[in-house]
C-alpha cells in the first residue's frame, strides 16, 4: 500500500517511512490538546456536572472515540486539567522562590511570601480555571484530591521552616497553608478582577508580618 506522505528517497526510519510516526504522534498530541482546551471552556461555562461529552468533542472538532482514546471520560479530562494547572502553579512558585534566593534572600518567610504571591498571581491569571476547581462542582472524590494537593503544598512549605533542632515548625506551616488556602478560594471566586488583585496584595502584606515565634528575636 502506497503512502500519501511525500518522503524523500533514502530517508526511512526504523518504523517505516520517514515522518509517519512523528506525524501520527503530532496529530494525537494536537487532538489531545484540543480536547483539553475544549473541556476547559465547557467546564468553565457549564460546570462539571452539566457539561456533556458531546459538547466537548464538538467544540474540539474531534470524535467521541478520540476522546476515549486519550482519556477515560469526563472526569479524567477534569482531573488532567487540574493536574496541569497545579504543575504550572508549582513552576510559578519555584521560579519565584529561586529568584529571591539568587538575589540573596535567606529568610524562609520572605521566600514563602515570594512563592505564595506567585501562586496567587497564577490564580488571578487563570481565574476561570482556579474558580472551576474550588467551586465544589467536580467529579466524585475530587475533594479528596484537593486535600491531597494541599497536603503536598504543606510539605513543600515545611521544607522552608526548620526548627533549631532540625525538625519542622508544623504549627507555623499549618497557619500559613490554611491562610493561603482561604486566600486562593476567596480571590478565585471574586467577580471583580481589580478587587481580587487588591485583596491578594493585602493578604500578602498581612502574611508578611507573621514571624516564626521559635526564631524571631524577642521584643
Amino acid at each position: 500500500m502506497s503512502s500519501d506522505i511525500d518522503v524523500p528517497s533514502g530517508e526511512a526510519t526504523q518504523n517505516g517511512a520517514a515522518g509517519t510516526p512523528a506525524r501520527t504522534s503530532d496529530r494525537g498530541a494536537a487532538t489531545r490538546g484540543a480536547l483539553l482546551a475544549a473541556a476547559r471552556d465547557v467546564f468553565c461555562e457549564s460546570g462539571f456536572a452539566q457539561a456533556a461529552v458531546t459538547d466537548i468533542v464538538a467544540k474540539a472538532g474531534a470524535s467521541v472515540g478520540s476522546l476515549y482514546h486519550h482519556f477515560n471520560g469526563k472526569a479524567d479530562l477534569y482531573l488532567t486539567l487540574f493536574e496541569e494547572f497545579q504543575v504550572r502553579q508549582q513552576e510559578r512558585t519555584r521560579k519565584a522562590i529561586n529568584a529571591v534566593r539568587e538575589a540573596g534572600e535567606t529568610d524562609p518567610m520572605r521566600q514563602f511570601i515570594a512563592g505564595a504571591g506567585a501562586y496567587l498571581d497564577g490564580c488571578l491569571e487563570e481565574r476561570d480555571v482556579s474558580r472551576l476547581f474550588i467551586s465544589g462542582d467536580g467529579p466524585p472524590g475530587f475533594d479528596r484530591a484537593m486535600r491531597q494537593r494541599l497536603g503536598k503544598w504543606a510539605r513543600r512549605n515545611a521544607a522552608l521552616f526548620h526548627t533549631a533542632d532540625g525538625g519542622v515548625d508544623e504549627a507555623l506551616v499549618m497557619v500559613l497553608t490554611g491562610a493561603m488556602a482561604g486566600a486562593v478560594s476567596d480571590i478565585s471566586l471574586m467577580e471583580d478582577e481589580d478587587a481580587a488583585r487588591r485583596l491578594a496584595d493585602e493578604i500578602m502584606g498581612i502574611v508578611g508580618t507573621i514571624r516564626n515565634p521559635r526564631t524571631a528575636p524577642p521584643v
